[in-house]
């Protein structure tokens, strides 16, 4: 399928943070007990925000970006390679397939990154 439009000044953005999600994939292992809660923080810190942050920024931060459909995939990726990170440090096997928007949406109403891949991933902390 055909873009419609060129990619957004946000694409090297995105694609190092989908990129940086799916390296963090493959090479995950299980954090010990006492190391989760500071690896999931990481994701969050590293992965979730940042994405979401990106998608807020392009629509709320006077610009209003349109972001080119590869962006938005890439950005869906991303985030969810993040939630199932967030997920795995506590031993939760999910495959989310939350969009964007919605996380975008859980953290105006939140304004907790760390609420949005706890909600997402219906993964409890501690």
């Amino acid at each position: 399928m055909a873009e419609t439009h060129a990619h957004s000044s946000y694409y090297e953005e995105i694609r190092s943070l989908a990129a940086a999600a799916r390296e963090e994939r493959r090479r995950f292992e299980s954090p010990d007990e006492d190391e989760r809660e500071e690896r999931a923080l990481s994701y969050v810190r590293r992965g979730v925000a940042p994405v979401t942050g990106v998608y807020l920024e392009g629509h709320t931060g006077g610009r209003n970006v349109r972001f080119s459909a590869t962006e938005l995939e890439l950005l869906h990726r991303a985030l969810n390679d993040w939630l199932t990170l967030y997920a795995r440090c506590y031993g939760v096997r999910v495959d989310p397939d939350a969009t964007v928007r919605t996380a975008a949406e859980v953290l105006l109403q939140t304004h907790s990154a760390r609420d949005v891949a706890r909600l997402l991933t219906d993964t409890p902390s501690g």
